[in-house]
């Protein structure tokens, strides 16, 4: 982020009060200006699946009254796509649009882990595994970024309901932050440097982000490397200072009249060094560079094509969750009737509620769409599904088409979902339809998942395609016909019930708190480890096509010890039918002996593979060190325990095409022996065993004799601290003996 200001000159020159100004916004949507130095105001604007950029006279919460820009699918829908090249595609077209509007930053992508199904904003987030929200994320800040404006990686960190979302504490232990919460910020902060990250608004582990020094400064920038601006969620500041301090550049909105006199005065009186306030003055003077060194005015935009983007990203999402006996694609003849029931084939739901609305260009209509599709000769006729003339069509048709879905008032930020049903009138309107006609197929548009199997019976096939934007209605008729081949794949597992979710008894908590209780088991994680049976798994989606796998092969190269390992997994995969189509091949790892609590597998690779029938690819994919790696509480760091790993190749986390056994060597890795490490660490310590060797000696062939060499013994005693047991009588080992141990071994 390097630019032509002179940086320290300014930083020179600029006043305290000044200053101060600068790390607040000069209102709802703008930073500060310092005119008299040429620092602009620059303008931001909410997304993350199309720019909502308010004109002056806009309501004053900020919601309504955006300009018109392209509406893409939410991240719900694009992350189904698993399609990491789609994903920068749609990243660039919107920083096309972001620089035809003069906004310098796009306060997306949001990257937080679907915890909980029911989380109301889930429809903004990509996935309940952090490999693929990290693969789509960063591809989707460096499309964006490409284009000259910056984005918003948000909501850092463990924003993952909207329950008491400004109070509420989420109480995690770090190894499942390290694991689960933070590596999708993580890769994305490493491999893409966005030029700002969102603090969340909750308190982590009792302490708001914004002013956590933990998570905004050790983690994020000592740790990550990552050297842009720190802006607050709008609101979620509460002590300026204390923010300024733990690393939070700019405030959104600003508190006018309050928090710059904070900051002022707080370094008046020696209880803010001036040289904090001038780290975060100059890395808001760097964005400032940055935007206006970066910025193309009169950038031109293409809508037509943007729209057909649109339109592709809203195929490539959509996901065929089941097509019993081949009901898709619809083989229509002349004469033939297709019954179009529901309101939302009339009336498509298409975005989310909330901050991400978007003012859509223009807005295709799955009604019309089909209509318009459909061979000569074919009749489509519509009902919206609330009287009993729907019932009469069906009955009458060749096959019905039946739109169900959440209406907004369902699912929106601010609020948190009390169950995953679909609307009991729907739910109605299909069984009365399958008792008449047994060629049912279900289209759904919700943004976060729902329940199936109370219905799913009754649905010869189910097309779930999400929040899909504003080109929603030409893909879906594309995906009916045939003209396209759905090629999603579930980015969050659907299961039997809501009491199957592995936080369902820990959300969204009480008093202020809300505990992770089901630790690193999330979505997927979860279910396997219980072995819970699930309506549609992770990484599940059909085809018109069939795909065959070949055997996977291995190749091992590097080293842990030597930091170059790589572990490469080459597949190939085969098209088998007798149409085009595209697999997403997955690729999930299994340490078969660790000795902490690990998942039956975790995704840590993936490709999209595009082939013609008959055609053969290889998917190739890499692994490094830390896609065997866990978060080890008493190291405090990742740790690569060496021994056998299962890497499994499948078409979704429960259909695994084939397995490849390799073995991983690393070094050992442990705490430091002390006081209060068990007999059992000390033992499988070579430096503590031979310290214990020495001071109660061995027999003549090197064993240990009374109590430590009692195999029984050791069971009873051997989690017992050294320092507990100094002094039983039955070790011999005293306190000061002890401690000279432990002294020798530091």
């Amino acid at each position: 982020m390097s630019g032509h200001r002179d940086i320290e000159k300014i930083l020179a020159e600029l006043t305290l009060e000044e200053k101060a100004s600068l790390c607040l916004g000069s209102d709802f949507w703008h930073t500060a200006p310092v005119e008299r130095l040429d620092i602009p105001a620059l303008m931001v604007t909410d997304g993350p699946h199309g720019l909502r950029k308010q004109p002056a006279e806009a309501d004053h919460a900020g919601i309504g009254g955006s300009n018109p820009a392209t509406c893409y699918p939410t991240a719900s829908a694009l992350a189904s796509s698993w399609n990491v090249p789609l994903a920068r595609r749609v990243g660039e077209a919107l920083g096309v649009e972001t620089q035809a509007e003069e906004v310098a930053v796009l306060l997306g992508p949001g990257v937080n882990i679907k915890r909980s199904p029911l989380c109301g904003r889930n429809f903004e987030y990509f996935s309940e595994d952090p490999a693929l929200s990290g693969a789509l994320g960063t591809a989707f800040v460096q499309g964006v970024q490409s284009q000259g404006v910056g984005t918003s990686v948000k909501h850092f960190a463990a924003n993952n309901q909207e329950t008491d979302r400004v109070r509420v504490s989420a109480d995690v232990d770090e190894r499942t932050l390290r694991e689960i919460y933070l590596p999708a910020f993580e890769q994305i902060v490493k491999e893409a440097q966005p030029w700002t990250v969102m603090c969340s608004y909750n308190r982590l582990n009792g302490t708001h982000t914004s002013q956590d020094p933990w998570l905004l400064t050790t983690v994020l920038r000592d740790e990550w490397g990552f050297d842009g601006v720190v802006v607050s969620d709008w609101g979620a500041v509460h002590d300026r200072v204390a923010a300024v301090a733990a690393g939070l550049d700019l405030e959104m909105p600003p508190q006018l009249g309050w928090s710059d006199v904070a900051i002022v005065e707080a370094v008046r009186s020696g209880d803010l060094d001036e040289a904090v306030l001038d780290v975060a003055v100059a890395r808001m003077l760097r964005l400032v560079d940055s935007a206006t060194t970066e910025a193309r005015p009169g950038t031109t935009v293409d809508y037509e094509a943007h729209h057909a983007l649109a339109r592709v990203a809203a195929r490539e999402g959509a996901v065929l969750l089941k097509n019993d006996g081949g009901v898709l694609p619809l083989a229509l003849s002349s004469g033939q009737t297709v019954a179009v029931l529901g309101e939302f084939a009339r009336t498509p739901r298409y975005q989310g509620a909330g901050s991400s609305q978007v003012n859509p260009t223009r807005l295709d209509v799955p009604l019309d769409e089909l209509r318009a599709a459909v061979p000569d000769g074919v009749e489509v006729t519509f009902d919206p599904g609330t009287g009993e003339e729907a019932v009469a069509l069906a009955g009458a048709a060749d096959v019905v088409v039946l739109f169900l879905g959440l209406a907004a008032e369902d699912e929106s930020e601010g609020f948190d979902r009390a169950h995953m049903d679909l609307p009991a009138e729907q739910v109605d309107l299909l069984h009365r339809v399958a008792a008449v006609n047994d060629r049912v197929v279900v289209v759904l548009a919700n943004g976060s998942a729902v329940l199936t199997a109370g219905w799913e019976q009754d649905a010869g096939a189910i097309l779930e395609c999400w929040l899909s934007g504003q080109a929603a209605g030409g893909a879906v008729a594309d995906l009916l016909l045939g003209a396209a081949n759905p090629s999603g794949r579930l980015a969050e597992t659907i299961p039997v019930s809501l009491e199957d979710t592995t936080a369902y008894l820990n959300f969204p908590g009480d008093s202020g708190h809300v505990r992770y209780g089901e630790g690193i088991f999330v979505g997927y994680r979860g279910h396997d480890a219980k072995k819970q049976v699930v309506s549609y798994p992770f990484g599940h989606g059909l085809s018109y096509t069939t795909f065959a796998y070949d055997a996977p092969t291995v190749d091992v190269a590097g080293s842990h010890a030597g930091g170059d390992l790589t572990v490469t997994v080459t597949c190939r995969v085969t098209n088998t039918g007798d149409r085009a189509g595209q697999e997403v091949v997955q690729l999930y790892v299994e340490d078969v002996d660790a000795s902490v609590a690990r998942p039956v597998r975790e995704l840590k690779g993936f490709t999209k593979l595009d082939l013609a029938p008959g055609e053969s690819a290889d998917a190739v994919l890499e692994l490094a060190s830390r896609d065997f790696s866990f978060w080890s509480e008493t190291v405090r760091d990742w740790v690569l325990e060496a021994g056998e790993f299962v890497l499994h190749v499948g078409a979704s986390s429960r259909d695994l095409r084939g397995s490849v056994t390799v073995q991983v060597d690393a070094p050992r890795v442990a705490a430091p022996l002390g006081p209060m490490s068990s007999l059992e660490e000390w033992l499988a310590d070579p430096d503590g065993r031979a310290a214990l060797a020495e001071a109660v000696g061995t027999d003549e062939e090197g064993r240990f004799t009374g109590t430590l060499g009692d195999a029984q013994m050791l069971t009873i005693i051997g989690n017992f601290p050294m320092q507990a047991l100094a002094g039983f009588g039955n070790v011999p080992i005293d306190r000061p003996q002890l401690a000279a141990m432990v002294e020798r071994l530091a």
